[in-house]
C-alpha cells in the first residue's frame, strides 16, 4: 500500500492542492490577497493559488505529525526575519492563516478536532492522501522504470 512517505512531498502537495481547488467549501478568504504568511516575510505570496497549497501542506503535516495543534504548526511555518544589520531571529508563522485553513478542512470533513491534543486527519482525509500518493507513485514508475522494484 502506498502512503505519503513513499512519494516526493512537492508532487503530493501540488496534486492535493489541485483536488482541494475543486471543493466549493475551500476558498481563500477575502483578505488572503493582502496578507503575509508570517512576520518574518517581507511580501505577500506571489502564487495566486497559495491558499490551496497551504491547505494541502497542512494535510500532509497532519498525516505525518498529527494530532498537532496550531501553535506547533506556527513553529513549522515560521522562519528567520531579516533585521538588516542586526542579528536575525526566529519568528512564528501566521496563526490566523493556519486556523482558517484548518476550519475549512474541517468543514469538508478531512480534519477533526481532538480535545486537548489539537487536530488530526479523519479517515476520509487519510484515504484521500493515500489515493493521490498511489496515483503519483504509478505516474513516477511509468516515467522512471527503475522505480518499479521499490
Amino acid at each position: 500500500m502506498t502512503t505519503v512517505y513513499d512519494v516526493p512531498a512537492d508532487l503530493l502537495i501540488k496534486r492535493v492542492a489541485e483536488e482541494l481547488k475543486k471543493s466549493p467549501k475551500i476558498k481563500p478568504p477575502p483578505w488572503a490577497n493582502f496578507v503575509k504568511t508570517g512576520v518574518h516575510k517581507e511580501r505577500a505570496p506571489t502564487d495566486p493559488d497559495w491558499w490551496y497549497v497551504r491547505c494541502a501542506s497542512l494535510l500532509r503535516k497532519l498525516y505525518i505529525h498529527g494530532p498537532i495543534g496550531v501553535s506547533r504548526l506556527r513553529n513549522m511555518y515560521g522562519g528567520r526575519k531579516n533585521n538588516g544589520a542586526c542579528p536575525e531571529h526566529f519568528y512564528k508563522g501566521s496563526g490566523s492563516i493556519i486556523r482558517k485553513a484548518l476550519q475549512q478542512l474541517e468543514a469538508v470533513g478531512l480534519v477533526e478536532k481532538v480535545p486537548k491534543e489539537g487536530r488530526r486527519l479523519t479517515n476520509m482525509g487519510r484515504s484521500l492522501l493515500d489515493k493521490l500518493a498511489h496515483e503519483i507513485k504509478i505516474k513516477l514508475q511509468k516515467q522512471i522504470p527503475a522505480l518499479t522494484k521499490y
